[in-house]
């Protein structure tokens, strides 16, 4: 089922995406590959109208095949935001059984793959508050489809790609809940 979002909110959605990436993702150094593509413009943002797990499914096939035939100097990657559906983060945990499976389908597994963000978004063995969970922390239900080559390029120019990892927890242990807060960046429950 796909409701219609206001075109107001729809804009406020993407926009709050964006700070999102531009103030955490690249201000942060969250994701080192992230800014040349914002910089370059090659990042499609998709506000979704499904309000259901099965439209939703819908839209992925319809934007992972897009993602494959698009040239990746004009779209190298998309973030399909989904406010109206899958809420809940183990919702969102148990969807990605399926959007994995729906790569499969398409065809498309080692070519395309679907990284996933929310606001509510818990490593296994974290506490909910732990600030370490924030580095998946999204404004929005958020799905990211990524180009299995320009990961694969992108990692060829690191050394030890899991340093990515280690250096984000250190930068949000610095950071807090208070300093993320401080970026204007919203943490659940506020």
């Amino acid at each position: 089922m796909m409701t219609e979002l206001d075109p107001t909110r729809a804009e406020t959605i993407q926009r709050e995406t964006q700070d999102w990436l531009e103030k955490a993702v690249i201000g942060l150094n969250l994701c080192p590959f992230a800014k040349s593509v914002h910089i370059n413009q090659r990042l499609r943002y998709v506000v979704s109208n499904a309000a259901t797990p099965e439209a939703l499914l819908q839209q992925l096939a319809h934007e992972l095949l897009g993602l494959m035939r698009a040239d990746p100097d004009v779209i190298e990657t998309t973030l399909v935001i989904h406010p109206l559906v899958l809420e809940d983060f183990l919702d969102l945990n148990d969807f990605l059984g399926a959007a994995d499976a729906l790569v499969e389908d398409l065809e498309l597994d080692g070519i395309l793959q679907i990284a996933s963000f929310h606001p509510d978004y818990q490593f296994a063995g974290t506490a909910p508050e732990d600030i370490s969970n924030y580095s998946n922390r999204s404004p929005y239900p958020t799905l990211h489809l990524l180009r299995e080559s320009s990961i694969a390029r992108a990692t060829e120019t690191m050394a030890d790609t899991d340093a990515i990892y280690e250096a984000n927890l250190l930068t949000l242990e610095k950071l807090g809940l208070d300093g993320w807060r401080a970026l204007g960046l919203k943490a659940r429950g506020d």
